[in-house]
């Protein structure tokens, strides 16, 4: 195992609302990374490579997370199937702790038809952070423009009229939401799933099927935190504003300030954090 250990958290500059008041600070970010898992073995006689799965993930306890995923497919029953696991040193600099080789023993059969169903393609482009914005960029995706704005008060009351709202998470307590909101705060649209990604497509979704294209001037909210595919669906959609009720991770915090998005975390009732495009947020 290399010397050198993926960093788990990331310090980026933050503003803090509260109460009205805006204090400038820093802030720790919890990493995300893609991270590709790449499996190795001997098949009559010749050495088989393959790439099966690129997965976003807080860095850290990679070589856990590559054998518990090919554990849960079915590929491996247990630790005697494996021969090594190593991350790929031979790549360049910036993907090496990204990419884990899984050497599986001699003899070992397995079905790869059951990861080929599974295969994360949205990042297949490349498994670092700047090869997923670099791709985000050459797919053709802009800067969002400036504007518009909306007061600061508004974002506060945004959890409570979405939790108003969520009826099968106060029969479940398990679902997640996203919420789509105009400039004044008004509801216009809410989707629940278990999964966050499920709700904020499924939210973009029935817009398309409405055809309101142009969210120019609208805000989504979501009832977790805020990941790199979840500002990637904003960033599609055009929405320049993203408020969460958790923590953004890094890489969603870089799609942010790359592509001009407004990205809001922890909104409570009396505060958040502005992590990117501060210039649409309003005192008030």
């Amino acid at each position: 195992m290399p010397v050198d250990e993926p960093a788990v958290q990331v310090a980026h500059p933050v503003i803090r609302v509260h109460n009205h008041a805006w204090d400038r600070g820093d802030d720790v970010l919890a990493a995300e990374e893609p991270m590709e898992i790449r499996l190795l073995w001997e098949a009559d006689g010749w050495t088989e490579r393959k790439s099966v799965a690129i997965t976003m993930r807080t860095p850290g306890d990679d070589f856990e997370l590559a054998l518990g995923f090919l554990h849960g497919e079915g590929i491996i029953d247990s630790r005697e199937d494996v021969l090594d696991v190593n991350y790929c040193l031979d790549e360049a600099e910036d993907q090496r702790l990204n990419i884990v080789t899984v050497t599986l023993r001699a003899g070992l059969t397995f079905d790869l038809a059951k990861l080929e169903r599974n295969f994360y393609t949205t990042s297949s482009c490349g498994v670092c952070g700047k090869a997923a914005l670099d791709a985000l960029d050459l797919q053709g995706y802009q800067a969002l423009p400036d504007g518009p704005e909306v007061e600061s008060s508004v974002i506060c009351g945004l959890p409570e009229t979405l939790r108003r709202k969520q009826e099968v998470f106060r029969s479940t307590g398990g679902l997640h939401a996203s919420g789509l909101f105009d400039l004044q705060g008004n509801l216009l649209d809410l989707r629940e799933d278990v999964g966050r990604h499920n709700a904020l497509d499924k939210l973009i979704g029935h817009q398309l099927l409405q055809n309101e294209k142009d969210l120019a001037g609208r805000m989504v909210l979501l009832s977790g935190r805020a990941s790199f595919e979840l500002l990637q669906k904003a960033l599609v959609a055009r929405v320049p504003i993203v408020a969460a009720v958790g923590a953004p991770s890094s890489l969603a915090v870089q799609v942010a300030d790359t592509f001009n998005v407004t990205l809001l975390g922890f909104v409570r009732p009396d505060s958040f954090n502005i992590y990117s495009g501060e210039g649409r947020m309003v005192r008030g």
